[in-house]
């Protein structure tokens, strides 16, 4: 026998052959939320999709209308998921099976950007038949349904905007969109974050309409990726920029000049119907709240950055760049290397090193928001409890650090004797109090 679970419909002519064009899926994933297990499946755009469960054994079976599956390796299953298999149905519809080791209830739902286009998330979450969904509580609130944190990975340049180019012909916008794609890459697969990127190819964007996209996609930070350049070819090293103080006034005057609607929201305050003295005020608030957020994550990605190679400044450094002046928008600006250094114009065309400086990134983000979690979102939640799932490579050393507690409070919390740790094990992390 078998149970229904439909999934949103996008659109009739998703559903009739030969009309709509074949998505793609690009990644698949297992990741815990709130101690249920989902399967996240990256696409390249929006499609509809039908969910149902089977019985004896237990199974649960999505179809995606005609998409194919372009991944090289499927995820190890984990939890209740004991299989995932995949194949074609009716010709031209992708079927994923998850076999089962208990009955299980599917929620399913779909990120997709603004608009119908574009990359989309597949989330569906697996609750045990025996179990029925509670909402999690909050200290504050209750989250019925806490949201992923929101990142915007913005390659520079792009089409006719080459940016720099290295002595050996190394084109700045080639290596920052492979190094922005390793960097979403990583993000998607990190639990309760998502990424979207402002291009996704070589494709001219102007400064604006990139943070135009974050802005629609509600992104919690935009990062944008860049390679440095200088006359002399011995200048090396990575730095990272937020906006100068000077850049925010000229921003906000620029603001307050203007009166479309569209562009007075600041932080979902609407400006237009504010007199001059209460505007000027709002943004001022919302931009040094934005810049000191902003400070924050650059000072712990360049301490990353600091770990794979070197940096030409110690402290991060401030200009006037137009894809930092979102308002309402931690922003930052990553100058890689310098392609004008024919050294580390040859490591940016390295894909080892480009994945280096994408974990390095990544570290970074995450190290900023496990210490600032948005209310509301999985990573609020996960601080709230307090806990770590330990991955491999991690140390006692590494996961005192990231939480900034002492070895000994975080053994004492754990009950540990010695520092062996095995992957999958969950740590209490002790409250700043017991440490």
């Amino acid at each position: 026998m078998h149970r229904w679970v439909l999934g949103p419909l996008l659109g009739l002519l998703l559903l009739v052959p030969g009309i709509a064009p074949a998505a793609t899926v690009e990644a698949l994933g297992f990741s815990r939320q709130a101690g249920e297990l989902r399967l996240v499946v990256r696409l390249d755009r929006p499609v509809a999709h039908r969910i149902f469960t089977l019985t004896d054994p237990d199974r649960v079976v999505i179809d995606l209308p005609g998409t194919r599956l372009r991944v090289a390796r499927l995820p190890t299953p984990q939890g209740l998921v004991r299989g995932l298999r995949h194949g074609i149905h009716k010709g031209r519809d992708l079927r994923l099976v998850l076999d089962l080791s208990a009955a299980a209830r599917p929620r399913s739902f779909l990120e997709r950007p603004h608009g119908a286009t574009g990359p989309a998330r597949l989330v569906v979450e697996l609750v045990p038949a025996s179990r029925r969904r509670q909402p999690v509580k909050t200290a504050a609130r209750e989250v019925a349904h806490p949201r992923d944190l929101v990142i915007a990975v913005d390659a520079g340049h792009g089409g006719k905007d080459p940016g720099a180019r290295g002595r050996y012909g190394t084109r700045e916008k080639d290596v920052v969109l492979a190094i922005a794609r390793r960097l979403v890459r990583l993000i998607d697969a990190e639990p309760g974050m998502h990424a979207v990127m402002t291009r996704r190819g070589d494709r001219f964007l102007r400064l604006r309409e990139r943070i135009r996209i974050a802005r629609r996609h509600r992104a919690d930070l935009f990062v944008s990726i860049h390679a440095d350049a200088f006359r002399d070819r011995r200048a090396r090293g990575a730095s990272v920029f937020v906006l100068s103080r000077r850049g925010a006034s000229s921003e906000m005057a620029r603001l307050l000049a203007r009166h479309e609607n569209a562009a007075d929201l600041v932080g979902g305050v609407r400006l237009a119907d504010k007199d001059d003295m209460l505007r000027t005020v709002l943004l001022d608030l919302s931009q040094s709240a934005s810049i000191e957020a902003s400070t924050q994550v650059a000072a712990c990605v360049l301490h990353e950055l600091a770990r794979v190679g070197r940096v030409h400044k110690h402290s991060v450094q401030r200009a006037g760049f137009v894809v930092l002046k979102a308002p309402d928008m931690p922003s930052i600006l990553v100058e890689t290397a310098f392609i004008s250094n024919p050294d580390e114009e040859r490591k940016l065309r390295d894909p080892r090193h480009q994945q280096r400086l994408a974990q390095a990134i990544l570290r970074g983000i995450r190290r900023y928001f496990e210490r600032h979690p948005p209310p509301g979102t999985w990573i609020a939640l996960r601080m709230h409890r307090r806990e770590h799932l330990v991955r491999r490579g991690d140390t006692l050393i590494k996961i005192a650090n990231r939480y900034d507690v002492s070895l000994e409070a975080l053994r004492r919390a754990n009950g540990l004797k010695g520092s062996l740790l095995r992957v999958g094990q969950r740590l209490v992390i002790p409250g700043a109090s017991d440490s």
